[in-house]
């Protein structure tokens, strides 16, 4: 069995952000030769998310509306995570999102049901941060 690592860096340019890495990843998979296996993709910062959805720019500011509407960035005072930062709304956002995620690889690509993508959903941007994509399969 073979296995295949690759960071994919993201610095975004507003708090919260919403950025499709399905070409990055598909990119990740070509290079690394596998065919048959899995693809993790998730992301490396407790603040950031990794999901699958469909691509549709409506669904996108509906999930938006809906975790500021969970876990609303302001007033931070009600968060006791708050302190040295302002972010504790952002670690539950990334809760309701998840981790990452993990799709089959069959035949060199990746196995998708209809419309799904793969997100990176950032909840405290404006600085650089990681996903790792690590594939495993012959």
């Amino acid at each position: 069995m073979k296995s295949h690592r690759k960071e994919l860096w993201f610095s975004t340019p507003h708090r919260r952000d919403y950025i499709n890495i399905t070409t990055d990843v598909e990119k990740v998979l070509r290079n690394s030769g596998i065919q048959e296996g899995l693809c993790l993709v998730n992301a490396m910062h407790i603040t950031a998310s990794v999901y699958i959805n469909d691509d549709e720019s409506g669904l996108i500011q509906d999930y938006d509306d809906w975790l500021e509407e969970l876990a609303p960035h302001e007033p931070i005072e009600h968060y006791r995570h708050n302190g040295a930062e302002d972010n504790g709304d952002a670690h539950l956002k990334r809760q309701v999102m998840g981790r990452g995620v993990v799709v089959a690889v069959t035949d060199g690509h990746l196995d998708f049901g209809p419309w799904e993508q793969i997100f990176y959903g950032e909840f405290d941007g404006r600085r650089k941060k990681r996903v790792l994509v690590k594939i495993i399969g012959e």
